[in-house]
Order: structure tokens, then C-alpha cells, then sequence
């Protein structure tokens, strides 16, 4: 056989693998969206994160939006933000809850599109976690408001805009402190300014619930959660986020978030290091996040105080409760 022939022959020996590739892997595709729009449960019955009185309201433009409340002892309260991922809720500040609910009044707000708050199909956006935020604080009176990751952005936001709601705010290992060269995925697109394409292309009808589902099956959910802690992860939390991202609507917000339209580009300069209330920042090692710019801002600014609690991945409430309880409580007692 001629080298010219044996080359055509393996140039579609080549061409007739890469089409049974490409139709594997559209087969597979196409067999994940009929699976999932036919044969996975999108509405769960959902229990509460945590096991107080669990009131709802309707906020200023933010729908009608769940929260949990312990108000039996008097003082002054603590409100509690969730962060912000595929399957957020209220359980992430659970063991907070629970640790304070016997010393002073203690509120957890589900944030929209999230555990029990509405989960319209709508633009979510930094503007609309903010006024939830403030919806909540108006609520409660002047707090202590704790917020965790990307929760932090939004609560520091409200707090620029009403510093007379925030007796305090503590950013549980907050985003917004990476340097632009070191941002991935989602923050990279905020970066970029690619957000609206990436939003574009998840979100598509024809695959947008499919590809949310891929997020949060239980697998992708331990794999997510083993990188935020030390230890293993979780049980109820990682149940409770199975249950939770498999609601009606659920992936409505979460599309917002992956795609990056929920970062505030300049939220250091433009927010963070505006606030004039007291900040404490709780911080360790983070698989999502750095806090390389942090060290500076809180140089420069008297009111801002730093902690860090070793050795955990994010979520110390988990891993270190009682050297939180600690910091915490000697952060508060310097205030008065």
C-alpha cells in the first residue's frame, strides 16, 4: 500500500473516531437533559434548616423572603447571612444559631431564591441581596450582623447604605480580597466582563436545569463541600443542600451566581473600605478565595479587626465553633 493511501485511510480511521466521539458525547448530553427534565425530583419536601419558628415576609422589591427566629431572650439581636453558591440556605449558619439563640435574640435569613424565600424566575442581582438585607435589619433593629463569603459583599454593602442598622458586622472568610490575577471562574468573569455572556449561555431553556442539576448532585455537593473543610464534611449540611437544590426554581439564582453577575467588581475600593462600623473578619484557608489584599485594609482602617481561626477551609462554625464563640465574643465586648 502507497503512503499516500495508507495516510487517507488514517485520516478517516481519525475522522470516523472523532464523529463517534462527538455522537457519544451529544448522545450523553441529550440523554442528561431528558433525564433530567423526566426523571429527577425538582421539588423535595423541604424541612427547616434549623429548628426555631421560621417566619416569612414580603421585602422591599426582594419577594417574599424566609427567615428564622429565636427571640425569647431580650438584647440586642444577631442577624445571621448565608453565602451565596449552588445550594445556599439558612444551614450554613446553623451552629451560630444555636450556639447564641440562649444568650440574646438570634434571626437567619434565607436569601432570595434560596431555601425557603421566594424563587421567582428574575434578575438577581448585588442591589437586590443588598435591600434583603436591609429588609431583615428593619426588622430586627440595630444588630450584630454576621455574613458569611460572598454574603459578606452584600451586608457590606447594606451598611454603607444604612451604617445606623449595624451596631457590627463580622465577615466570615469574605470574598472581595483576591488580586485580579488570581480570580477564577465566576470572579473571573466579573473581572472580565463577560458575566451577561456567561449568564447567556447557562441559562438557555434547553439546558440551563440539566446543567444545575449536574451541581448539585449529591456527589458534586460532598466534592464542592470536602474543599471547605478540614475534616469530613458535614452530614446534615450536605443533606440538607441535596434537599434544597432540588426545589422549584432552584437554579434560578444560582445561573447568577456561577455566571458572576452576583460580584461587585471594586467592592474593596467602592464598599469595604467605606464602612465606618465596626468589622472583624474571620479568615483562614479558602479553595474559593484569598486574602492577600486584606492585611492592607485593615492597616489602613482603625475600625477594622482581624482574626484568624485555624485550621479551617471557610466554614469555622462548622469545624472550630467554640474559637469562633471566643472571638466573637471578645470582639462584642470591646465594643460595649
Amino acid at each position: 500500500m502507497s503512503k499516500k493511501r495508507k495516510n487517507m485511510n488514517a485520516a478517516k480511521s481519525g475522522a470516523s473516531g472523532a464523529a463517534l466521539v462527538a455522537g457519544a458525547t451529544l448522545a450523553t448530553v441529550g440523554g442528561w437533559i431528558v433525564y433530567s427534565a423526566l426523571g429527577i425530583n425538582h421539588r423535595w419536601p423541604l424541612p427547616h434548616a434549623i429548628n426555631a419558628e421560621r417566619r416569612t415576609f414580603s421585602g422591599n422589591n426582594t419577594g417574599t423572603l424566609s427567615y428564622y427566629a429565636d427571640t425569647s431572650i431580650a438584647g440586642r439581636p444577631l442577624v445571621l447571612i448565608h453565602s451565596i453558591n449552588a445550594a445556599a440556605s439558612a444551614y450554613e449558619m446553623r451552629p451560630i444559631f444555636e450556639q447564641y439563640r440562649r444568650m440574646r435574640p438570634v434571626y437567619a435569613l434565607d436569601l432570595p431564591g434560596f431555601g425557603h424565600s421566594e424563587r421567582a424566575d428574575r434578575v438577581y442581582s448585588p442591589q437586590l441581596y443588598t435591600q434583603a438585607v436591609l429588609d431583615i435589619l428593619k426588622i430586627t433593629g440595630q444588630a450584630d450582623v454576621i455574613a458569611l463569603s460572598l454574603g459578606g459583599e452584600f451586608a457590606a454593602r447594606a451598611a454603607l447604605e444604612r451604617p445606623d442598622l449595624f451596631h457590627s458586622l463580622t465577615l466570615i472568610s469574605p470574598s472581595g480580597f483576591t488580586p485580579s490575577r488570581e480570580k477564577r471562574a465566576s470572579q473571573s468573569a466579573t473581572e472580565n466582563g463577560t458575566t451577561d455572556t456567561a449568564y447567556g449561555l447557562l441559562s438557555s431553556r434547553l439546558w440551563s436545569q440539566a446543567f444545575y442539576d449536574l451541581l448539585v448532585t449529591k456527589r458534586s455537593i460532598e466534592w464542592f463541600l470536602s474543599m471547605s473543610f478540614v475534616g469530613p464534611v458535614d452530614v446534615g449540611l450536605a443533606t440538607y443542600d441535596y434537599l434544597t437544590g432540588h426545589q422549584a426554581g432552584a437554579r434560578n439564582a444560582p445561573l447568577y451566581f456561577v455566571s458572576g453577575k452576583l460580584f461587585t467588581r471594586d467592592i474593596r475600593e467602592s464598599v469595604y473600605e467605606q464602612l465606618t462600623i465596626p468589622v472583624l473578619v474571620v479568615y483562614d484557608e479558602d479553595a474559593f478565595v484569598s486574602f492577600d489584599l486584606l492585611p492592607e485594609v485593615v492597616e489602613r482602617h482603625e475600625n477594622w479587626h482581624l482574626q484568624r481561626i485555624t485550621p479551617t477551609k471557610g466554614l469555622p462554625q462548622f469545624e472550630q465553633p467554640e474559637a469562633l464563640r471566643d472571638t466573637l465574643n471578645q470582639f462584642w465586648d470591646k465594643l460595649g
